[in-house]
């Protein structure tokens, strides 16, 4: 399959795009190119002007310490994984990157193409909306934020508006454990379940579930010591989740996956990044 016919421009500031994006609203920003080019070639995206920001290096920072980091949104996935001290002071960002598709995928994808995509199998939009995280975007009235819950709408919908632009993620550091895990049918493929799941301390916590809903869900639950109890109090938050009402096999996926998050949150930080693969 080839894409319908459309102009290119290449920006070189975030001024360039919000200008070109404005008064269009069938424009689109290309990144990475992972999530738009497929969706193009399949005729299920028709943008009469791409506008590529590759060449917007002040995009590509990370600024990290113990307490906050800064991620540009044309921060690759892979950089998030090799990046120290993202593994050291957020290890979540890291493991959480190294499910994201194949190499090649990780090495052209980029963080914000992944945010404003809004798949809802998708790592990164669960693991902002589990830390908090702020969205920075551009516009052609100026800048905002948004928080990571406020960003997703559902399927593929996201608030920004058609000439905005995102342009970094800010994220505080947690002061609690949390633990990530997804299944997939294959290494590399999208989550048909995953979690992050937060304890808070005194059997309380939260659960972030992607895979299972339009959007990425953060849900209140308690977290005894015993693994039964703790199973009924997943399955109770999954209730707020409708469209899993009648799919015993996701909801069951579901409990599995937070649990095991639930594990992962006890490991110290080294233990916790070197977890492989799709698999759980």
């Amino acid at each position: 399959m080839k894409p319908g016919a459309f102009e290119y421009r290449k920006a070189t500031s975030v001024k360039d795009v919000v200008t070109w994006l404005h008064g269009d609203s069938t424009s689109k920003i290309l990144a990475g190119g992972q999530s738009l080019v497929p969706v193009m070639n399949f005729r299920l995206a028709h943008p009469s002007l791409l506008v590529d920001i590759n060449e917007i290096t002040s995009l590509r920072q990370i600024t990290c310490d113990a307490d906050h980091i800064t991620i540009g949104a044309m921060v690759h996935h892979q950089e998030m994984v090799e990046n120290r001290e993202v593994r050291q002071y957020f290890p979540l960002l890291s493991v959480a990157a190294r499910h994201i598709g194949h190499w090649a995928v990780r090495n052209r994808g980029t963080v914000g193409g992944s945010l404003a995509h809004a798949d809802p199998a998708s790592e990164w939009p669960a693991v902002m909306v589990a830390l908090q995280a702020q969205i920075g975007v551009e516009g052609i009235d100026g800048s905002r934020v948004i928080s990571a819950a406020d960003l997703f709408l559902g399927y593929y919908t996201t608030e920004l508006a058609a000439d905005e632009m995102m342009t970094t993620i800010h994220i505080s550091h947690p002061n609690h454990p949390l633990g990530f895990a997804e299944v997939a049918r294959r290494p590399g493929d999208f989550a048909l379940a995953g979690a992050i799941v937060e304890d808070f301390g005194d059997a309380h916590g939260s659960v972030t579930w992607f895979g299972v809903a339009g959007k990425p869900e953060r849900v209140k639950v308690s977290l005894p010591k015993e693994a039964a109890l703790r199973a009924q109090s997943f399955q109770t938050a999954l209730q707020t989740l409708t469209q899993l009402d009648e799919d015993r096999h996701r909801q069951q996926l579901a409990i599995t996956v937070a649990e095991r998050a639930f594990q992962h949150s006890h490991l110290n930080g080294q233990e916790y990044f070197t977890f492989e693969g799709g698999q759980v």
